[in-house]
């Protein structure tokens, strides 16, 4: 994961789970209100970016070992399904077919429920995405 994607995610993880983190910790509500109004147009940018990338996984699957696909399309999925429920307003400005922003709404409808699950998932994910570029380039170990 490059750092922007897990900067991204992490912003959607914390929109996504903002009423669980509240409820633990009531001070984070003061921080969660300064990125809150910018909550559709990072919907639009996750759902977007995980598509992106989505489509990069199937095309680099040779490439990619169990554990890296299965992070990939967990990441990825849950990178559009909060990018769906936190940007459906603003995704929907850019939809001019209704039969389409229906479909919008029955998915987003169907998703809504896990909003919190995903919002903790997309931060866990987001945590492990910042661990591994930190450590990307560190020495191993000496061996004794």
């Amino acid at each position: 994961m490059n750092i922007v994607f897990t900067c991204l995610l992490l912003a959607l993880g914390v929109l996504g789970a903002a009423n669980l983190i509240i409820a633990k910790k009531p001070e984070a509500k003061e921080i969660i209100a300064k990125i809150s109004p910018y909550q559709g147009w990072i919907g639009v940018a996750g759902t977007a970016t995980g598509i992106f990338w989505l489509i990069q996984t199937i095309l680099h699957i040779a490439n990619l070992g169990v554990f890296g696909l299965v992070i990939s399309l967990v990441t990825n999925g849950v990178c559009i399904g909060l990018g769906l429920l936190l940007g459906i307003g603003t995704i929907k400005t850019f939809v001019g077919n209704e039969e389409v922003k229906a479909k919008l709404d029955e998915v987003v409808t169907k998703i809504a429920p896990y909003q919190g699950i995903l919002g903790l998932i997309a931060i866990g994910l987001a945590v492990y995405g910042l661990i591994s570029a930190l450590t990307a380039g560190a020495p191993a170990a000496p061996v004794a």
